[in-house]
């Protein structure tokens, strides 16, 4: 397992990197201290599990930086890992396509409990950060009772997109309609197909409509 992580305090990189070799002692792991060399290491190592970053290091360019590693790394998990608590940040980095935010004065529990879930294919928020906007993901076995939009394990903003998958809608259409890259959909999408035990959207829908009779 191939671990990037992108922070300014080389001390708190160091500290992360033992917390993380507590949940695999042979992972390899390499580290940036500003955006451009995260997004050089992202370029230059293909192979990553996992990218974890700060926000606001040295040439930061915004959120939209979320979507730049994203872009380099489809389908890898991108865990924000920040000091800051502010709900507008964990909002933002989960929207622009995050699956996960740890806030850095979290226990070593609560981080290695955060990023099991992540690497199992949930999104990890800290419990009450968004209040009613964003319940905490919950991974849960596809025949419990599951409620709409408060179930399925999901976020909000992915039990909306599981909607527009009802509706048949591309990942186009969910984009534009939600006001979301089409590479976050893609993400949330692939949060949908995990936690609900299937494959495609087809399966997606059936699983879904089972569980609201």
């Amino acid at each position: 397992m191939k671990i990037l992580i992108g922070d300014d305090h080389l001390l708190f990189r160091e500290g992360l990197r033992r917390v993380l070799e507590q949940l695999q002692d042979d992972a390899l792991f390499v580290e940036a201290g500003t955006f451009g060399e995260l997004l050089d290491h992202c370029r230059n190592h293909p192979d990553n599990d996992l990218v974890l970053m700060d926000l606001h290091m040295p040439g930061w360019p915004g959120f939209s930086g979320i979507g730049d590693v994203l872009a380099l790394h489809p389908g890898v998990p991108v865990v924000i890992v920040s000091a800051s608590e502010a709900q507008s940040d964990i909002r933002s980095a989960i929207d622009h396509g995050a699956t996960g935010y740890i806030p850095k004065s979290s226990s070593v529990k609560v981080m290695m409990g955060a990023i099991n879930l992540v690497m199992s294919g949930g999104i990890y928020v800290p419990p009450g950060a968004l209040g009613a906007t964003v319940e905490p993901p919950i991974r849960r076995r596809f025949q419990e009772p599951l409620e709409r939009h408060g179930g399925y394990g999901l976020t909000q903003r992915q039990s909306e997109v599981l909607d527009c998958l009802r509706q048949g809608k591309s990942n186009k259409q969910i984009a534009y309609e939600l006001g979301l890259s089409e590479g976050t959909v893609k993400i949330h999408v692939t949060a949908i197909f995990k936690s609900l035990g299937v494959k495609n959207r087809t399966q997606a829908v059936i699983a879904a409509s089972a569980l609201t009779v």
